[in-house]
């Protein structure tokens, strides 16, 4: 038996499916037990390797799954892609499927293990472990819009930035003459292998990203979310339970009063992944 984990990648979406699968394979990695990543493109590989997770295997789609997983494996998928049922097909071929989704509406159809932020047993909420141990803060408010900003929707809210006195996280599949507008919008620039310890040690973490609003929150910092269109009710009730401030997209009215607001000692992040770590392998009896 082999355990896959496909998480959906690219220029258009960002990494946030591929870092929480970085960190729940890091999890069973620490228990003996070996998880092959699978991305969408070369790069998401490359940032998965800088988070502990090396030799990912690159596929096209959710369709290629079952290129390389065989009958009686274990697959994880981690997508918003259509399945076109392949949810279905590899529910019944693979001894067990767990479907890790970002909203509580979707049940269990095919006996699929639905992965949810409602599901404190099987949680989609999982965050490397390295962000629960605290660092020393530096006093500066960063941004991280997300790996991707495919529309350039940071340079159609420059004045939300102007404003803000913040430094930019850049992502991952951001463009170099784009890094160059945005040079003038922030007052410093951060290379996206910095990422990690920028998120670890910031006072204060503005985010598009629903992921590293929780790295960030866990980490100790103050965190305002920018909330998305698609977001689910029950991940905005989660993120604000953990003391995640919320904002309306680039808010900036509301920006500098709710930082300012302390956050109750008792809205920590809930370590999830280490409960949903030891239910995966009582359910696929490791």
């Amino acid at each position: 038996m082999k355990i896959y984990y496909y998480a959906f990648s690219g220029h258009k979406w960002g990494l946030d499916r591929v870092k929480r699968g970085v960190a729940l394979i890091n999890l069973l990695k620490d228990q003996g037990v070996q998880v092959q990543l699978f991305v969408n493109d070369f790069r998401a590989g490359l940032v998965a390797k800088e988070f502990g997770v090396g030799d990912a295997v690159t596929l096209e789609t959710i369709m290629d799954v079952d290129v390389i997983a065989q009958k009686d494996d274990v697959v994880f998928i981690d997508t918003p892609e259509e399945d076109r049922g392949r949810i279905e097909r590899y529910t019944k071929e693979y001894s067990t499927l767990f479907h890790v989704l970002d909203s509580c509406d979707t049940v269990s159809l095919h006996g699929e293990v639905v992965m949810s932020p409602s599901d404190e047993n099987f949680s989609s909420l999982i965050v490397d472990k390295d962000y629960f141990d605290i660092l020393e803060k530096v006093d500066r408010r960063v941004f991280f819009f997300g790996d991707s900003d495919y529309d350039k929707a940071i340079l159609a809210q420059s004045e939300f930035f102007s404003k803000s006195n913040m430094e930019l996280i850049l992502g991952n599949y951001f463009f170099v003459k784009y890094e160059d507008a945005l040079a003038k919008i922030f007052i410093r620039l951060h290379e996206p292998e910095e990422y990690k310890e920028l998120i670890r040690t910031s006072t204060e973490v503005v985010t598009a990203s629903s992921q590293t609003a929780l790295e960030a929150r866990a980490s100790g910092a103050k965190v305002v979310y920018c909330k998305q269109k698609d977001d689910s009710l029950c991940l905005l009730d989660k993120l604000d339970s953990f003391g995640i401030n919320i904002i309306d997209s680039f808010d900036n009215i509301n920006l500098e009063s709710i930082l300012k607001k302390e956050i109750p000692e008792n809205n920590k992040v809930i370590n999830y992944g280490d409960i949903t770590m030891i239910n995966i392998m009582n359910r696929i009896n490791l």
